[in-house]
């Protein structure tokens, strides 16, 4: 559902050493606002200054009035950060949306229905869910937010390998083939039940990753209160290669979707959030939930 919005200020939040040209974007964005939008609105250009800035700078801005609108233009990466702070500033009429700059744009090209600077001189503002993962089992556990997916294991690495490498079909299986060998399996303690071993175990808000690898063929999964659980148990190399050659190829098909999943960690995993790399300690209860309609966005 969307509903037409106004907005008193539009906060551009970018990286000024983008590879993805963000500060020319991000300008772009500026006049193209000035030219469409059919009511004044202050319209601010915010660079960032150091990693994990982007968090800051957008708390800072949800907090700043009621009709605000923090655009993020960067990669899923930097949209992540952005979220975040949104999300800390606990204003619920802030807006936030993201223009694709960078490596890694998979968010913004799964859900996005129309040019960015369209939808927000139309104000057409909607919401959708969000993942929420809480590392510790007491009410003040940290708990932090992903747009699209977190991940842990081989499926989150060999994509972020894939973003992160060439073009074209062989080049892309000679980065599957280089992250394969490298990878080793992790052992979690699911809620309720015994050790296990994976391979990969990814939570997905969206179908894809990495432009190329399709993890679910779910519809509406951006916003029906659930998300998709990609298991990969512990098997054979050259099971967990074919796999993964699959999610690249022509997809993992139907997946389980849930509104939470938990487990214990055994020892200290790394795990991707929105293509960010972050780890959780041992003996840590993770638990991964869905957070409906938790973002209002638009594009």
């Amino acid at each position: 559902m969307t509903t037409a919005r106004t907005f008193e200020s539009i906060v551009i939040i970018f990286n000024p050493n983008s590879t993805g040209d963000a500060p020319t974007l991000a300008e772009q964005l500026r006049t193209e606002l000035g030219e469409l939008l059919p009511y004044a609105a202050e319209i601010r250009l915010q660079p960032t200054a150091h990693a994990g800035h982007a968090v800051e700078l957008a708390r800072d801005a949800a907090r700043t009035g009621r009709d605000v609108l923090v655009v993020s233009v960067s990669g899923d990466g930097g949209y992540n950060e952005v979220v975040n702070g949104v999300m800390q500033a606990a204003n619920p009429h802030a807006v936030c949306a993201v223009l694709a700059a960078g490596n890694a744009n998979d968010h913004s090209r799964i859900i996005a229905t129309q040019p960015l600077e369209r939808a927000i001189a139309a104000g057409a503002v909607r919401k959708i869910d969000l993942l929420r993962i809480i590392k510790g089992a007491t009410a003040d556990a940290p708990a932090e937010y992903a747009h699209s997916y977190i991940g842990f294991g081989l499926t989150p690495v060999m994509a972020i390998d894939l973003e992160k490498g060439s073009k074209g079909a062989l080049k892309e299986m000679f980065s599957v083939m280089r992250t394969f060998s490298k990878f080793k399996p992790f052992e979690i303690r699911p809620t309720e039940g015994k050790r296990q071993k994976f391979d990969s175990l990814v939570f997905a808000n969206i179908a894809e990753m990495a432009k190329y690898a399709t993890l679910s063929e779910a519809d509406n999964q951006i916003s029906d209160g659930k998300f998709e659980v990609v298991i990969f148990p512990h098997r054979s190399k050259f099971q967990i290669l074919l796999t993964a050659l699959r999610a690249a190829t022509q997809g993992l098909g139907h997946q389980p979707s849930v509104s939470s999943y938990a487990f214990t960690t055994l020892k200290p995993i790394p795990y991707q959030i929105d293509g960010e790399v972050k780890s959780v300690e041992a003996h840590t209860r993770v638990t991964i939930e869905s957070a409906p309609a938790a973002l209002a966005t638009l594009g």
